[in-house]
């Protein structure tokens, strides 16, 4: 019976903890576990020196809070494909700076953009 006794402790302290007015349940912002949260992006080409993306936005992605960052690519369709990066920097260094005659904008949720390459300037 001990085992019970113990269940039900558990479940009594569980009640005394948790709770369920409004502002208790609304959503918190992200602890020092995960201090930036998810953001999420798009990526747009004015060019395809290439040939193989196109032009207009051609990927979306997700920075998770540990700093990854999940890119969408939307070609070919109808799946396109995905690709973990450590790091933004990181998927910045391989797919964008080395292309800069695709004047590509990254916009973020927010609306903050940047611009890389071609004849614009970052924001």
């Amino acid at each position: 019976m001990a085992g019970k006794k113990k269940i039900t402790h558990d479940i009594e302290e569980l009640e005394e903890t948790s709770s369920t007015e409004p502002e208790d349940l609304k959503p918190k912002r992200p602890t020092a576990k995960a201090p930036e949260g998810i953001r999420t992006f798009t990526i747009a080409r004015q060019y395809d020196e290439t040939g193989v993306s196109g032009v207009g936005v051609v990927i979306e992605g997700v920075v998770l809070a540990t700093g990854q960052a999940i890119i969408h690519w939307l070609t070919p369709a109808p799946r396109g494909a995905l690709a973990i990066f450590d790091s933004m920097d990181d998927f910045i260094k391989i797919h964008i700076n080395p292309h800069p005659d695709n004047a590509s904008i990254l916009t973020w949720d927010d609306g903050e953009q940047i611009k890389y390459g071609g004849d614009v300037e970052k924001d």
